[in-house]
């Protein structure tokens, strides 16, 4: 790149990557904004995706008229990394609660089978209440319909996962939930299933 371009990085990278790739921009003169996106395909053909940016403010200034083509949302949350870490924290939340919603759509359904459970009208009412955020919506339909053509690879799923234990242990924390949800992926990728999309973990539990 030429001195002086600003560079845009938009892939899920662990926060030490993203600083060493900052750096190393920063070397032959450019800046790197950490720039990954909330949304997967349907909201990258519309242009409604978030990006979350770390990086100087003055370059974020200059790429935005690039952003804003492709974005509905541009959130500048600090330094080189904020927004890498932002969206870990972000895909290790949705990645927790694709693993919690297997194991309850496995309960349900074994409830369903052998307690003559309404498995329809329960989970109407578990996908219209409290717990149905955006991502528990789609991935009940797709877990419902044994549908598991990729939107978000089981496999990706498990890597940020693991970036985000591994930020959470450079920091001295201990992180639980998430480190469940990884083992249950890890065990769904063993059986087969990385390819698919993430929603495919729930065979695993249903088997």
């Amino acid at each position: 790149a030429k001195p002086g371009s600003v560079l845009i990085e938009s892939s899920t990278l662990s926060v030490s990557w993203v600083r060493q790739l900052h750096q190393a921009a920063r070397n032959v003169g450019c800046d790197l904004l950490d720039a990954p996106v909330t949304g997967s395909k349907p909201q990258a053909q519309a242009g409604e995706l978030n990006f979350l940016v770390g990086g100087d403010p003055a370059a974020l200034e200059r790429a935005m008229p690039v952003l804003q083509v492709m974005g509905r949302g541009i959130h500048h949350l600090g330094p080189s990394g904020s927004g890498a870490m932002v969206k870990l924290i972000n895909n290790f939340m949705a990645g927790v609660q694709v693993a919690a919603l297997a194991e309850a759509m496995t309960l349900l359904e074994c409830a369903g089978k052998n307690e003559q459970l309404d498995r329809q009208k329960a989970l109407d009412v578990l996908l219209n209440g409290a717990t149905a955020s955006p991502v528990v919506k789609v991935v009940a339909a797709r877990m419902a319909a044994h549908d598991y053509t990729p939107n978000f690879l089981l496999k990706l799923m498990a890597k940020d996962l693991d970036y985000a234990l591994s930020e959470a242990r450079q920091r001295g924390l201990t992180l639980s939930t998430p480190a469940t949800a990884l083992e249950l992926m890890k065990r769904a990728i063993a059986a087969g299933h990385g390819e698919q999309d993430m929603a495919a973990v729930v065979e695993i539990l249903r088997n």
